[in-house]
């Protein structure tokens, strides 16, 4: 059982049915918050995550969230407003999580317009209009906690636009916390390194050598688990960080020290 600390909270989480996403979720779950699980096109992995937050004495609602077209985040909090009176009576919402991405890009020589426009799209525009279309309903004192990337910070050319768009969230988290600090808004991003999720399974588990290298880039000498980073959104969503707004976290264990 969680802590409660969120107790009356209400909190939305894109890409919540898979990866680090998913682990936000239960934790935000745990300590209390009633959960909007976003999904884009897996709701039975949605509603697993819902079983989940029930399981541990939570509430939570998978709620279907496409993202990276015009129109999404309108269309998403739609949906939300049509669900959350069900969950958590008087509407609204205190906490946003955007967690939601496209994980990987190619390099310079290969990267096409199409891949750079869709990477953008969902990894930057979402975000934006997702804030911009939640802001009415999301009550003072509540938190934006954006999942960013260690890529935004250390040279990786082989993802180079992935790299770009974290870059992108970060600088759109300090505007954030900058606009929104007058009615006690925190706004943060958290910014993960290697991270064992099914994103990166193809590449990393039951890879000895993959794994190994994995790890030796973490100061902490390890791979990240998707727990390593709802713990931390766990924290920025309560009000032990009250006085936390406009950073971006880094949660890569210690890369490129």
């Amino acid at each position: 059982m969680g802590t409660h600390v969120l107790r009356g909270k209400t909190a939305l989480v894109t890409g919540g049915g898979r990866g680090i996403g998913r682990a936000i979720a239960r934790r935000l779950g745990r300590d209390g918050a009633t959960v909007a699980v976003g999904y884009a096109r897996d709701k039975d992995a949605a509603e697993e995550v819902v079983a989940g937050i029930h399981a541990d004495g939570g509430q939570a609602f998978a709620l279907h969230a496409e993202l990276g077209r015009h129109g999404d985040a309108a269309a998403l909090w739609e949906a939300f407003d049509a669900e959350i009176g069900a969950h958590a009576p008087g509407g609204g919402v205190d906490i946003i999580v955007n967690n939601a991405g496209i994980g990987r890009s190619a390099d310079l020589a290969t990267l096409t317009e199409e891949d750079f426009d869709e990477v953008f799209a969902v990894n930057v525009r979402a975000p934006f209009f997702v804030v911009q279309h939640g802001l009415r309903r999301l009550r003072d004192g509540g938190r934006i906690i954006n999942i960013s990337s260690g890529a935004a910070r250390l040279a990786m050319p082989e993802i180079i636009a992935y790299g770009a768009t974290k870059g992108a969230l970060d600088t759109f988290t300090l505007n954030l916390a900058k606009q929104l600090g007058p009615r006690g808004i925190t706004a943060n991003s958290v910014a993960p390194g290697v991270v064992d999720t099914d994103v990166n399974a193809g590449w990393l588990r039951g890879n000895a050598e993959a794994e190994a290298h994995a790890a030796s880039l973490a100061a902490l000498g390890r791979v990240g688990q998707p727990e390593d980073i709802a713990d931390i959104v766990g924290f920025l969503a309560s009000d032990d960080a009250r006085w936390i707004t406009g950073r971006v976290i880094d949660a890569t264990g210690g890369a490129g020290l």
